[in-house]
C-alpha cells in the first residue's frame, strides 16, 4: 500500500477519481479519515469512510438510494436511456415500499436453505472447468483464469438458479460488461449508447424466455418468478420483472468474478495461506471473509438523504448525497486492528462488502459458497500457482491479457428453446448484488501438477509453467 497521505477532502476525493487514486485508493481513504469518519467534502455531499459509520448509513431508513423520482428532479432526461429505465424499475434503485415489494418475492431464491442445496452442484461446475483449464493449458499454452474461471463459474451458477440455458450464457460476458456501465451513474453517459444496446437485448432476451417459462414452468428461478407476476397479489410489473432478471444476472457479475480473483492473488502474495486452503477443510470461511474485507469486489455506494440524518455523531443535512466508502470502512483501524494486514485468523470481521439494511447483497451467501468451494480446488488441482508478471494498469477496458478471449458469437438474441441451465451449465456466471463497481483483481500463472504428484514448494520455472493470467477488474467508480 502507499504511504500516508495528507489532504483536504476535496483534494482527497478529487484524487480518487484519477487513475492512480483507482489503483490503490486505500492512502487516499486514510486521508479522508484523518478528517472524521463522516467528512463534508462541499456542500451537498459527504463521504462515510469508518465502520461504524457505514454501517449506520447503510441501515438507516431516512438515507434513501436513487430512485425514478431522485432521477427526475436531477437528470430529466434520464428515461431516454432504456438502461437507465431497466435498472431504475429494480430492486437496485427503489425505495420502500416498492423495494420492499419486490425484495420480498425475489429472497425466496436465496435462502440459506436453496443456496446450500447448490454446493454439488457447484463443486461439479468447478471440478469441469478444473478439468477445462488443464486442457487449455496443455503443452505450457497461456490461460486467462478470469475468462476461464473467476468469470466461467458464477455464470454457470447463476444460470443454473435462473434456468437459462447452457448454450445462451456465453454471450451474456459482453453483454453484461456493456450494460453495467449505466451502474455507474449517468455521469458516465459516454457509454450508454452501448449500455442501451445491451439493455435492449437481454430484456428482449428474458423477455422470450418468461414466454417460455408461462407455456412450459420448470424448477428455476424465472419460472417463480413468473409465477408471483402471474398470481401473487403484491406481484412485479412485467418491466419490473425483467429489469430484475437483468440485475440478477448482470449486478453480481463482478463481484463474485473478482471476489475469486482477489482471493488467488492474495494467495500467491501470502503461499502459506495458499497451503491452509489446500490442506485445511475450513480454513477457507475465514480466508474468503479477510478477502471480502481487504480487497472488496465493490468499493463504494452511495445515499441521498430524505431528511436531516444523524449519522455516528455527524448530521447529513436533507438533501445531501452521502458516499458509503465500504472499502474505506472495512480499512477502519478503530474496528480491525493493524488493517492493511491481510490475516484469515481475524475473527467477527463481518465485512460490509455485500453492504447491509435494505440493499444487503441478496447473492452475498451464494458469493461466499462459491469463493470457498473453488478457491481450496482450484489450488489443490493446480498448486503451482505463480504470479504472471507485473499487474496490468486498471484502465476500465480489456487488457492485454484478455483481449481477444471474448466469444466472436456474442451475442445471442433469442433464447434457446429445449434446455433449461442445469449444474451442467456450459460455464459462464455470477451472483446478484446491490451495489457499486469492483475493484483490481490481478494477474496470475499456474502449472498444474500431475495426477496423485506431491505439491511443489518453489514456483515453477516460467518455461515449464502453464499459465493462468487475471486482468485487473475495473477500478472502482464513485
Amino acid at each position: 500500500m502507499s504511504q500516508p497521505v495528507t489532504m483536504q477532502p476535496r483534494e482527497a476525493m478529487a484524487a480518487l477519481v484519477a487513475p492512480e487514486g483507482r489503483r490503490d485508493p486505500y492512502a487516499l481513504y486514510d486521508a479522508l479519515r484523518a478528517h472524521g469518519d463522516v467528512v463534508p467534502v462541499k456542500p451537498g455531499l459527504m463521504v462515510a469512510v469508518g465502520y461504524t459509520a457505514c454501517s449506520r448509513a447503510l441501515r438507516e431508513p431516512r438515507l434513501l438510494v436513487q430512485d425514478a423520482r431522485s432521477h427526475d428532479r436531477l437528470y430529466p432526461d434520464w428515461r431516454s436511456h432504456s438502461s437507465l429505465r431497466g435498472f431504475t424499475e429494480s430492486v437496485l434503485y427503489t425505495n420502500p415500499p416498492d423495494h420492499s415489494r419486490m425484495r420480498r418475492l425475489m429472497s425466496a431464491g436465496f435462502t440459506p436453505r436453496r443456496v446450500a442445496a447448490l454446493e454439488p452442484a457447484i463443486v461439479r461446475m468447478t471440478d469441469r472447468l478444473l478439468d477445462r483449464m488443464a486442457d487449455l493449458g496443455t503443452g505450457g499454452a497461456p490461460v486467462d483464469f478470469m475468462a476461464e474461471f473467476a468469470y466461467r463459474l458464477p455464470v454457470a451458477v447463476i444460470g443454473a438458479m435462473l434456468g437459462v440455458p447452457d448454450d445462451d450464457q456465453i454471450w451474456f460476458r459482453d453483454a453484461v460488461e456493456d450494460v453495467t456501465v449505466a451502474l455507474e451513474g449517468i455521469s458516465r453517459s459516454s457509454g450508454l449508447t452501448a449500455a442501451d444496446r445491451a439493455m435492449d437485448e437481454l430484456s428482449a432476451y428474458f423477455a422470450g424466455l418468461i414466454e417460455q417459462r408461462r407455456a412450459h414452468p420448470a424448477d428455476d428461478l424465472i419460472s417463480a418468478l413468473v409465477e408471483a407476476h402471474e398470481t401473487d397479489g403484491e406481484r412485479f410489473t412485467e418491466d419490473e420483472l425483467i429489469g430484475n432478471l437483468v440485475l440478477l444476472l448482470a449486478a453480481g457479475f463482478d463481484t463474485t468474478t473478482h471476489l475469486l480473483g482477489h482471493g488467488l492473488s492474495l494467495a500467491f502474495e501470502h503461499p502459506r495461506y495458499a497451503l491452509r486452503l489446500r490442506t485445511e477443510p475450513g480454513f477457507a470461511a475465514g480466508y474468503v471473509e479477510e478477502t471480502l474485507r481487504y480487497a472488496p469486489p465493490v468499493h463504494a455506494t452511495s445515499r441521498f438523504a430524505g431528511a436531516d440524518v444523524d449519522v455516528a455523531g455527524t448530521t447529513v443535512p436533507e438533501g445531501t448525497k452521502l458516499l458509503v466508502l465500504l472499502a474505506a470502512g472495512n480499512r477502519d483501524p478503530e474496528r480491525f486492528p493493524l488493517p492493511h494486514r491481510f490475516d484469515p485468523g481475524r475473527l467477527d470481521v463481518q465485512p460490509l462488502s455485500f453492504g447491509a439494511g435494505a440493499h444487503f447483497c441478496l447473492g452475498a451467501p451464494l458469493a461466499r459458497v462459491e469463493a470457498r468451494i473453488a478457491l481450496p480446488r482450484l489450488l489443490d488441482r493446480f498448486p503451482g500457482l505463480v504470479p504472471a508478471g507485473a499487474p496490468p494498469t486498471a484502465t476500465g477496458s480489456s487488457s492485454p491479457a484478455t483481449s481477444g478471449s471474448r466469444s466472436p458469437s456474442r451475442r445471442r438474441r433469442t433464447p434457446s428453446p429445449s434446455r433449461t441451465g442445469t449444474e451442467t451449465a456450459n460455464a459462464d456466471g455470477r451472483a446478484p448484488c446491490e451495489g457499486a463497481r469492483p475493484s483490481a483483481s490481478r494477474g496470475v500463472l499456474t502449472r498444474p501438477r500431475s495426477s496423485g504428484a506431491p505439491a511443489p514448494s518453489p514456483p515453477a520455472r516460467a518455461a515449464d509453467a502453464r499459465r493462468w493470467r487475471t486482468p485487473h477488474a475495473r477500478p472502482p467508480a464513485w
